[in-house]
């Protein structure tokens, strides 16, 4: 009886393992692969006449004759957005056509053409894809259902990423490649004051990028790279992209970066970040200029220069700027940039920038100091033929401080400490 109970558990415990082993491979086999395709993310504002970016995606689809679906989704007037579009592209060689999935569109059931099987087929079987800019949350409402789920025309985009083709958007198109996007925020002061309302500032974006790095646009123009931090703090995030106008970064399957356009991007670093509770308090971000022609990697973290600047790395014992360095405005258009450029090349420890309010705004006495330093890890480098910087690994620090109201005028003193002008 006994020897025919221990059969039975052993066999038990077999059947068991058999169901284990194939639940294991079963999961094993849903992980979907890595994309072969290619993105191309551009900060917004991108120029007709910006032939590196357009013809880059173009390439990227194919070449000449490559067809690119587009959609003007995220547009107040996608039927004139995708109109110039389309023409642009062509003009750049590919064979673009429009793609008719877009709330504000008229004439159009949006959720209908979602799920149109020979639209979807269309796009599935197309070199690559554009995301125009506007409002990123008609974006995935026109793609994702109701219940969250993909429709098809979501599942032919990913389709055509994962065979090799490219995805590319600006603005809005930039904000959905990443899983979480800014949704409707606040004005930067105030999300840095008060955090950020999950409900109400944070959206699920199309992730993809990959679940692992947060992607945020028109950067520099805007001084958007300070709401980039608490939003990656309050999702976790370690590793940031924002890039800025007129300025793609292209990311291929080998997962490098690449700037490409009239400006840069800044890469932010939490890996080593300490925050603090309440308003902004954060120290040890690292934070990094990628100029035009830069690279990096977001597996090995490897950063590679531009051909014209690979062999003009700069040397600290041989600094150009000798002043202190300070901003009172470090949200200023490319302002962080600048003091990054300035600091890297310069006999200076450290620069320090604020960001203030108006005395009539709310809680006027509460503004931020941004705290840039240099560290044994941060390296400069100086195009030869621009003069433009890349800076890679800096140190940031962001506290909050209390600015004294109201403001009272300067007046001179003496050398004994009098007002000039006082009575004696």
């Amino acid at each position: 009886m006994f020897q025919v109970a221990a059969h039975v558990l052993v066999r038990a415990a077999l059947a068991l393992a058999l169901l284990a082993s194939n639940a294991c491979w079963a999961a094993k086999a849903e992980v979907p692969p890595q994309p072969k395709g290619s993105l191309v993310i551009i900060g917004g504002a991108l120029r007709g006449d910006n032939a590196a970016v357009w013809e880059r995606m173009v390439q990227l689809a194919g070449g000449k004759g490559a067809r690119i679906a587009v959609f003007a989704s995220a547009s107040a007037s996608p039927d004139k957005a995708g109109k110039f579009l389309v023409d642009r592209f062509n003009a750049y060689g590919a064979k673009a056509f429009f793609v008719p999935v877009a709330v504000r569109l008229d004439g159009t059931d949006y959720q209908a053409a979602a799920e149109d099987p020979a639209l979807a087929d269309a796009v599935r079987s197309a070199g690559g894809a554009f995301f125009a800019g506007g409002d990123q949350g008609r974006i995935t409402r026109a793609l994702k259902r109701p219940d969250g789920g993909n429709t098809r025309m979501l599942d032919a985009l990913w389709d055509l990423y994962r065979r090799g083709g490219m995805l590319a958007g600006s603005s809005a198109g930039a904000a959905i490649m990443s899983s979480t996007m800014f949704g409707h925020p606040r004005p930067i002061l105030a999300t840095l004051r008060l955090g950020l309302d999950e409900s109400r500032e944070i959206a699920p974006g199309l992730g993809f990028i990959g679940e692992d790095v947060f992607v945020d646009q028109h950067l520099l123009v805007r001084g958007r790279f300070a709401r980039m931090v608490p939003a990656m703090l309050k999702k976790g995030y370690k590793i940031g992209l924002g890039i800025d106008e007129n300025t793609a970064m292209v990311v291929g399957p080998n997962r490098e970066v690449e700037v490409v356009g009239y400006r840069g991007a800044l890469l932010v670093d939490l890996s080593k970040a300490v925050a603090q509770d309440g308003p902004l308090n954060v120290s040890n971000v690292r934070l990094s200029y990628l100029d035009n022609g830069d690279r990096f990697n977001l597996q090995t973290h490897a950063f590679t220069p531009a051909g014209d600047k690979v062999d003009n790395k700069l040397d600290p014992a041989k600094p150009y700027f000798r002043e202190p360095l300070f901003s009172a405005d470090i949200l200023g258009n490319s302002t962080v940039v600048d003091l990054m450029a300035r600091l890297i090349d310069s006999d200076q420890p450290e620069a320090i920038g604020l960001s203030l309010d108006s005395p009539n705004g709310p809680q006027p006495d509460l503004g931020f100091e941004f705290r840039l330093t240099r560290t044994n890890d941060s390296v400069g480098y100086m195009s030869v033929l621009t003069e433009a910087y890349s800076v890679y690994n800096m140190r940031l620090d962001i506290r909050p401080i209390v600015v004294q109201r109201p403001l009272y005028q300067y007046r001179p003193a003496d050398s004994a400490g009098n007002p000039v002008g006082a009575a004696k």
